[in-house]
């Protein structure tokens, strides 16, 4: 069984005891979350939402959060004597997940 699942304007494939990594929740590490924007659940039957299928959630526990490795952003003009260099470091949210209600 699986659900596809919208959570930081991605659309994510889950499956039970998957592990996965999304844009930042607020929740500490050891909470239980749920996400309750669930498009398509399939197994026995399948249940596609309009946008969304009524009464399906899927639960998941956040393992940690963290921040990805960094990439430079670098912007160069040519001939006009511009270029910036910048860092950046993703924000995510590791989460387990537990159990597709449908």
């Amino acid at each position: 069984m699986y659900a596809i699942i919208e959570t930081g304007g991605k659309q994510i494939k889950v499956e039970e005891g998957q592990t996965i990594y999304v844009e930042k929740l607020a929740a500490e590490a050891g909470d239980s979350v749920t996400f309750d924007k669930v498009l398509f659940v399939s197994g026995d039957d399948v249940k596609v939402g309009a946008p969304f299928v009524d009464g399906a959630s899927v639960s998941a526990k956040v393992e940690k959060q963290g921040r990805q490795k960094k990439i430079t952003v670098y912007k160069f003009k040519p001939k006009k004597n511009y270029h910036r260099k910048q860092g950046h470091r993703q924000p995510y949210t590791k989460v387990t997940i537990e159990k597709i209600n449908a």
